[in-house]
């Protein structure tokens, strides 16, 4: 029998050509759990404002691969020592960090699985992976889990300049359309370096750094936080929301039996993780719209009209403020929406949403980004940017938001 080539090249709009460089990792990239990432969207309901971003999780692995590659090489031609073995888990870590995405990936985080957030998930997926792979993923797991001793290879997949986040500004911009988040990834990458295990970006790259901190704060409120975005991510967790509870009291919501399995289970239920990871393995974005389509007929007047309003594009007004909202105002909101749909309390929860959202470009808790000097000293990035926009994006800019359909006087 001829021996399949696994060493494949992969055309990606973002870098042209991707090397898949090993063996296990093609059998990874084949292997179903990272296939249903095909069927994944990047950025949630996001097209519903920016028509192009229709792009996949799938392609946003890959895309961190290649980066990753580009980094590792970076660094070892800098005479920092990463083994083949650090490399390839490395390789394998990032390819693998998103694996435990649901559908409509940040959309319905915790909704399809309740107390399970994607970072388990793909932790959960890895364990699984590492026991069909006879072991091969130990490394890479360690790695993920910042449980080995190079801190610095745990930085580059998840910290506050990390590759994923590298990837998902210069392609989330590339795919919406939206130049400010078009990063220049390369140089930032071409800057790194190691300081006592630590990651740490040369001098010459303090400029990148400032670019790429302020274009994700301008992505996250022009993008990721856009105010029409949001209010549909609202009205789908809704969707969900309303099946599960009449799921609970017996009303047949079948449409799948995918997403039927979550439905009537949680994880409270006595599942163990292999049921679990192999149900969710099955699930997708498609499952939900033929669902969320097949409910716009349903018996439940909540149900239906929550799904005809997402399926036919008519989204709540969502109106943000820095302040919170007048209680006055909400409370005659609240009226106008029951006498006009003729819902009760226990309904109006579906139709009149309230909360906030907050977006944080850096946090000096978290990872801190540090600059290295030709002298071998190091200091934190707002201690010697000139940019005093950094100290702003540190920062967290909470906005108050209410939520509720456009038809309501």
């Amino acid at each position: 029998m001829k021996k399949q080539n696994k060493l494949k090249i992969i055309n990606d709009p973002i870098y042209g050509f991707i090397t898949i460089p090993s063996e296990l990792i093609f059998d990874l990239i084949e292997h179903k759990y990272f296939q249903r990432l095909r069927r994944i969207t990047q950025m949630g309901l996001s097209h519903l404002v920016f028509p192009g971003a229709q792009h996949t999780r799938f392609m946003h692995a890959l895309g961190c691969m290649h980066l990753m590659q580009n980094a590792i090489q970076t660094l070892k031609l800098k005479g920092v020592e990463i083994t083949r073995a650090e490399a390839e888990s490395t390789l394998i870590a990032i390819l693998l960090h998103d694996v435990g995405h649901g559908p409509f990936s940040h959309a319905l985080e915790s909704s399809i699985i309740e107390g399970f957030d994607h970072e388990r998930l793909s932790l959960e997926i890895m364990h699984a992976l590492n026991k069909e792979f006879d072991g091969k993923l130990n490394l890479a797991i360690e790695i993920f889990t910042n449980t080995y001793k190079k801190p610095f290879l745990h930085q580059l997949i998840s910290g506050q300049l990390d590759i994923d986040r590298l990837d998902y500004l210069k392609r989330d911009s590339f795919y919406t359309g939206v130049a400010e988040g078009n990063i220049n990834s390369d140089r930032i990458i071409s800057m790194l370096n190691v300081k006592k295990n630590q990651l740490v970006v040369e001098e010459k790259g303090i400029y990148s750094v400032e670019k790429f901190l302020i274009s994700r704060r301008l992505m996250y409120w022009q993008v990721y936080l856009h105010k029409t975005g949001l209010g549909a991510e609202l009205v789908l967790i809704n969707i969900l929301k309303r099946a599960k509870e009449l799921a609970k009291t017996g009303v047949d919501v079948s449409s799948n039996k995918d997403l039927d399995f979550f439905l009537l289970h949680n994880n409270q239920d006595g599942l163990d993780t292999i049921q679990l990871i192999e149900a969710f393995s099955n699930l997708d974005d498609y499952n939900i719209i033929s669902a969320i389509k097949d409910w716009q007929h349903h018996d439940d007047k909540v149900l239906s009209k929550l799904c005809k309003i997402l399926i036919q594009r008519k989204l709540f007004k969502i109106i943000l403020k820095k302040k919170e909202f007048n209680t006055k105002k909400i409370e005659g909101v609240k009226t106008n929406i029951k006498r006009q749909l003729e819902l009760n309390d226990e309904e109006l929860k579906y139709f009149f949403l309230s909360g906030t959202t907050s977006n944080q470009a850096y946090n000096y808790d978290y990872q801190k980004i540090m600059i290295l000097f030709k002298n071998g000293k190091t200091k934190e990035i707002s201690q010697v940017s000139d940019q005093l926009n950094i100290k702003t994006l540190a920062q967290p800019v909470i906005k108050h938001y209410i939520c509720y359909p456009k038809d309501i006087n």
